[in-house]
């Protein structure tokens, strides 16, 4: 199985299993940004909705906790 993972503004906004063939022959369908991710790769991070793109290292970045407010 191949997995894509829909990128806007270099966010994650959708993951789907679909062949690269399949996709490339519907882009009226799957249009945007779509980066193969991979999901038993020990080297990179599967993508998630809400991860960060890295169009440098080719890899996602999961979502930060926003730091508790100091009193």
């Amino acid at each position: 199985m191949t997995y894509f993972a829909q990128i806007v503004e270099n966010i994650v906004v959708n993951v789907i299993v679909i062949t690269q063939e399949f996709l490339d022959a519907n882009t009226d369908i799957y249009t945007g940004t779509w980066v193969e991710t991979f999901i038993d790769d020990p080297n990179k991070t599967y993508a998630g909705i809400g991860y960060t793109y890295d169009p440098i290292t080719n890899d996602f970045i999961a979502p930060q906790p926003e730091p508790e407010p100091v009193e």
